[in-house]
C-alpha cells in the first residue's frame, strides 16, 4: 500500500529532515510543497527520495488556505492509496510498536475505515532545559502535555485518509479535519508528537516574526499566534509536564484544552 504525506514548508530547516526521515522509516513517502523558504529547507529535503516537489508562492505573507487547497488537489491526482496532511514539526506514530505507520494504516483500511485521527502530544522546552535548537532535539526534548482543544471524543487531527474518487475538503477546518462523502473514521486515535518550538528564540522567529495573511486573521484563523509577543513567551517547569522515555509510554489522558504558550497572548 502506498502512503504519501503532503508536507508544506516555509523555513523549516530545523524540522524537515527529521520529519521526512521518520516518514521514510515508517513506510511513508513525502510530497513537498515549499512556500518559498529562504533557509536550507529545500536543500535538506532534496537529500531524500521525495514523491514529488513543487513551490507555492508566498507573496510576503503566511497564507494557509492556498496550501491546504493545494494539498486537496494533490490528493485527487497523486497515485497513492492513503494520504497524510502534516507539518514539519510533527512526528506521526503508529498506535503500537512493532508496526510501521504504513502497516497500521493498512490494518485500518482492511477493517473498512477510511480516515484516522491523531492525538497530539505537545513537546516544549522547559525552565530546566530551555534550549533544544539542535539536530538531536527528539532525543533531548522529553517533556510534554497531551493537547485536545475540543470536547473529549471529538477528533482534532483527523487528517489521514484513504484516497477518494470524489473531492476531499481540508481548508474548512484549517486542515484539522478532512471531510468527504462517506467518511468512516477509525475509532482509536494514533499518537502524534508535536514539537511546538525548540527555544524561546526559535519561538520568536517562528511565530512573532511571521507575517500572517490579514484575510485569514479576519476570518478567525491564526489569531492567538498573530497576537503573540516576545514578552509573552515563558517556559513551563518539568514538574508541570509529563516525561517520556519511548513512544510506548506516551500518555494522552487528561489533555489540556489550550496551549499555555498562546493562552498568554
Amino acid at each position: 500500500m502506498r502512503v504519501v504525506a503532503l508536507l508544506a514548508t516555509h523555513n523549516e530547516e530545523r524540522f524537515v529532515g527529521a520529519c521526512i526521515e521518520h516518514l521514510s522509516q515508517s513506510g511513508v513517502e513525502t510530497y513537498l510543497i515549499d512556500n518559498e523558504s529562504t533557509d536550507a529547507t529545500v536543500e535538506v529535503a532534496e537529500r531524500f527520495d521525495l514523491a514529488g516537489f513543487e513551490t507555492a508562492p508566498r507573496d510576503g505573507v503566511y497564507a494557509w488556505r492556498p496550501l491546504l487547497e493545494c494539498k486537496a488537489a494533490l490528493a485527487a491526482t497523486l497515485d497513492a492509496d492513503w494520504f497524510i496532511h502534516l507539518d514539519a514539526d510533527e512526528i506521526r506514530l503508529p498506535p503500537r510498536s512493532g508496526v510501521t505507520l504504513a502497516e497500521a494504516l493498512a490494518e485500518v483500511d482492511a477493517l473498512g475505515y477510511n480516515a484516522v485521527n491523531f492525538q497530539e502530544l505537545t513537546f516544549v522546552p522547559t525552565i530546566e532545559a530551555p534550549d533544544h535548537d539542535h539536530p538531536r532535539f527528539q532525543e533531548t526534548m522529553r517533556h510534554y502535555y497531551a493537547y485536545l482543544p475540543g470536547p473529549p471524543g471529538r477528533p482534532d487531527r483527523l487528517n489521514a485518509w484513504k484516497r477518494q474518487d470524489t473531492p476531499i475538503e481540508l481548508a474548512a477546518t484549517g486542515g484539522h479535519q478532512v471531510s468527504f462523502v462517506g467518511l468512516n473514521a477509525y475509532p482509536h486515535a494514533f499518537p502524534m508528537r508535536h514539537y511546538l518550538y525548540l527555544s524561546v528564540a526559535h519561538a520568536v522567529s517562528k511565530y512573532v516574526e511571521r507575517v500572517y495573511d490579514p484575510g485569514e486573521i479576519e476570518s478567525g484563523w491564526h489569531r492567538r499566534r498573530a497576537a503573540l509577543r516576545a514578552e509573552d513567551i515563558t517556559l513551563l517547569s518539568q514538574m508541570e509536564l509529563r516525561e517520556t522515555h519511548s513512544d510506548d509510554d506516551l500518555d494522552a489522558s487528561d489533555p489540556w484544552s489550550v496551549h499555555p504558550f498562546f493562552a498568554r497572548s
